[in-house]
């Protein structure tokens, strides 16, 4: 009898801690999600501000075709469904690049610079995306959170048992992080330096006097006079 009742006390603290981690991954599922939903939310912004800015530059700097459909291409492949987290980062690290090189094509054009409708939108996609950074950090801490629960012992036991699995991160890998490139066409000009910069005269390299051996005066050079002058003796040491 005092057996069973000990198995029976085993197996109701048994029962209670896999309900108690069994409702700590619920939790932490539903964090990761609520978490990537901010991001949409952001995200979705985020494509409405680029088209239109894209409208705003195109009214002003339309002969940039090839660039402005980059933009949309990029736009529309970041606005596809059904994409999972890395697959939207990286649709979103493509319309980063894409966005690069349109703002760098502005600024080409001093008109567009000034005009208030497109330093509102820079402005507001900066917020936007400051926005988008600070969800991005909140998801991915709450999706390590989940994966180190789901793949550490004892938890991974009861994650096996309901079938919880691992979140991906949500994160901008590979080109996308790499420098955009903008090229105007001058790469076969040379291009002077600015007015300020000294001129080749001005830099002609100094020579650092050599240090003469042990025993050797060092080879001291006197310049020579100008006319109506004498030559200064050498000077004895």
């Amino acid at each position: 009898m005092i057996a069973l009742l000990i198995i029976l006390g085993i197996i109701v603290l048994f029962a209670l801690w896999a309900v108690g981690v069994y409702n700590g991954l619920i939790k932490q599922r539903n964090l990761v999600q609520e978490a990537w939903r901010q991001i949409d939310v952001e995200l979705k912004r985020r494509h409405d501000l680029i088209g239109n800015l894209v409208e705003t530059v195109k009214g002003y700097a339309a002969h940039e075709r090839g660039t402005l459909e980059d933009v949309m291409k990029a736009r529309s492949a970041a606005m596809a469904g059904g994409q999972s987290p890395a697959q939207q980062a990286q649709s979103e690290g493509m319309l980063s690049a894409a966005l690069g090189r349109l703002i760098a094509v502005a600024e080409a054009y001093p008109d567009l610079k000034a005009n208030q409708n497109f330093t509102a939108l820079q402005n507001e996609l900066t917020s936007t995306e400051d926005r988008i950074a600070s969800a991005r950090r909140y998801y991915n801490a709450n999706v390590r959170e989940l994966n180190t629960k789901v793949e550490t012992v004892p938890s991974n036991v009861v994650a096996g048992m309901f079938n919880i699995k691992r979140e991906e991160y949500f994160e901008v890998e590979g080109i996308e992080r790499d420098p955009v490139k903008v090229d105007f066409g001058q790469g076969n000009y040379n291009i002077p330096p600015p007015s300020g910069y000294n001129s080749p005269q001005d830099t002609a390299p100094t020579q650092i006097p050599t240090t003469p051996p042990p025993g050797q005066l060092p080879n001291t050079q006197v310049p020579n006079p100008q006319p109506g002058q004498q030559a200064a003796p050498p000077t004895q040491n």
